[in-house]
């Protein structure tokens, strides 16, 4: 049996364990498909980040628990690198009034926490299709700076079961049906988790 000791109260023994002997850590991942990639470099970021200020908005509406896990962390300022888009993620979750920029590489904004990996690790992990821990184990995602706000946001991400396919059907409300049809098939092709995997995509949350 393979033994590795613990120093950390997030990691038990038992986890530990588990990722060494079922080799969780060797997940192989995605990137983001070229077409997508080509499509993002061409989005403006002042528009990118209205949207995904009003998404993150209507998140924290819709799902109150998300504030209160985050605690006093949700005064930090998060960096999402995910290192397969164009653009960084600047998410500041405090306050009613949350806010999401999409910011140039070039320029990279004051934050606290930066936590970097591929989209296809970020968005498993959000959608529960991969395993959290394993993805930080394995150092598929990879928290700098404030870890335990970095982990605090990951376990509040968690606990709220978040859909972002149900998230946008609820938002932009009269493509749904578009959406609905077009989803699984990006899905397929890009290899990317765009719903929870535990609720049929397009099903309400």
């Amino acid at each position: 049996m393979i033994k590795i000791k613990s120093r950390h109260p997030i990691w038990p023994q038992s986890a530990l364990t588990a990722l060494a002997e079922d080799k969780m850590t060797n997940l192989t991942l995605p990137h983001l498909p070229r077409p997508l990639a080509l499509a993002a470099k061409a989005m403006p970021l002042a528009p990118l980040s209205l949207l995904l200020t009003r998404l993150a908005r209507q998140l924290m509406r819709r799902n109150p628990g998300l504030q209160r896990r985050l605690g006093e962390n949700a005064r930090c300022r998060f960096l999402l690198d995910l290192t397969d888009l164009p653009f960084l993620l600047l998410l500041e979750p405090g306050g009613a009034t949350p806010r999401v920029s999409a910011i140039s590489r070039l320029r990279p904004p004051a934050h606290d926490t930066r936590i970097a990996g591929l989209t296809s690790a970020f968005l498993g992990m959000l959608h529960g299709s991969l395993d959290g821990d394993a993805l930080f184990f394995s150092r598929d995602l990879v928290i700098e700076g404030d870890t335990a706000a970095g982990l605090a946001l990951r376990n509040a991400i968690d606990d709220a079961e978040l859909d972002l396919a149900a998230e946008l059907s609820v938002m932009l409300k009269p493509l749904d049906p578009l959406l609905a049809c077009t989803l699984p098939s990006v899905e397929r092709l890009s290899g990317l988790a765009l719903h929870r995997m535990d609720r049929p995509a397009g099903a309400p949350l």
